[in-house]
């Protein structure tokens, strides 16, 4: 059984257990208070008296925390704001009051009016600030939660922002291709536009959430690349290299395709002859690695990307560190004796029960 506080849920025997404590706190705090005016009753009376009045507030918290829900205090404050909270508290130290004076009734020999005018000569103030402390737990609690749901939203629309980025710059580029194509090989811009319907309807079908697993994510790949193979014919070669326990891993959608496009944009497209795009997955530890290579496009010397290679890179970092934090890294270096590798680092983290198509050999 659990006690619901707002939108937190704590269980009831580590929920009555902190209420115990402070009630031993204070029984022994007004023990030693007694002690030092020179009388005092037996120490389990004290401990009586605190049980009945805090746990009677843990019985009213939940209430007070409603209340705080329906009646939340606003920044920049508001005199008009607080007089609903000021009459709740007041009502619900009362009520603690009288519920105090009524269970002391059965312990005491005095009746409900002399434990009431008790209750109240020793707690009503103590009682007051109990409520508003309350309030003041569950604003702060209501607080985390809103920034929290904010921050996500805000994660959320920039990786939407970012993801969208990437259908109109994909979509010019291979509208670009077929335009060329047309001047050509009629047959092979026809077969291009048919490939690209198959390539968006999958992406729409698929596509839908922030990630994919790596499986889904290589299928789009591959009708990708039968666009390029169309293109480039004979000049273009593809191999993938995929180890069985990543297939099933998560992955941000459209990771793979900005990367090999900018590969084959500064290798195959820049440069004469052919070359060889090579997608490699495998697990490193808790980390799920990526790399895409070409054999056909230099870096100049250094580790920097060359002017070009723009949204396809820089998206592709931003969308990593905004799912991953620092577990999301973009590393570009130089292979030898020519060409460039592309290294995507990420999270480990397969999803089970994939009922996906398998990847077609490249």
């Amino acid at each position: 059984m659990k006690v619901r506080l707002g939108t937190a849920e704590i269980g009831m025997t580590r929920y009555l257990g902190l209420w115990g404590i402070v009630a031993i706190v204070f029984a022994f705090q007004g023990y030693m208070r007694d002690d030092l005016a020179g009388h005092t009753f037996d120490f389990f009376d004290y401990v009586r008296w605190s049980l009945i009045q805090w746990y009677i507030w843990a019985a009213l918290a939940p209430l007070v925390f409603r209340l705080g829900e329906h009646f939340p205090i606003r920044v920049p404050l508001r005199i008009r704001e607080l007089w609903m909270p000021l009459l709740a508290s007041v009502g619900i130290t009362a009520l603690s009051m009288f519920l105090g004076a009524l269970i002391s009734t059965f312990f005491e020999p005095s009746g409900l009016a002399e434990q009431w005018r008790q209750f109240v000569d020793q707690h009503a103030a103590e009682g007051m600030l109990t409520c508003w402390a309350l309030f003041a737990v569950q604003q702060a609690m209501h607080y985390r939660t809103e920034k929290a749901r904010q921050e996500t939203e805000l994660a959320q629309s920039r990786l939407q922002v970012l993801r969208t980025q990437l259908q109109p710059h994909f979509l010019f580029n291979t509208m670009h291709a077929i335009a060329t194509l047309l001047h050509e090989d009629v047959g092979s811009a026809e077969d291009m536009l048919l490939k690209l319907s198959d390539l968006l309807r999958a992406f729409l079908d698929e596509c839908q959430g922030q990630e994919i697993t790596l499986r889904q994510e290589l299928v789009l790949l591959d009708l990708y690349l039968g666009i390029q193979r169309k293109r480039f014919k004979d000049r273009l070669d593809t191999r993938i290299y995929v180890a069985p326990d990543t297939l099933a891993c998560a992955v941000p959608s459209l990771i793979l395709q900005p990367i090999v496009e900018n590969a084959i944009r500064h290798g195959i497209g820049e440069r004469l002859g052919g070359d060889c795009i090579e997608i490699e997955s495998r697990r490193d530890g808790d980390a799920l690695v990526i790399e895409v290579r070409n054999r056909n496009s230099t870096l100049e010397g250094n580790d920097k990307p060359p002017a070009g290679h723009g949204i396809g890179l820089s998206n592709t970092t931003l969308r990593l560190q905004e799912l991953y934090g620092a577990a999301g890294q973009v590393d570009l270096k130089m292979l030898w004796p020519q060409g460039v590798a592309c290294r995507l680092r990420m999270p480990y983290h397969p999803v089970e029960d994939a009922d996906e198509p398998e990847v077609a050999a490249a």
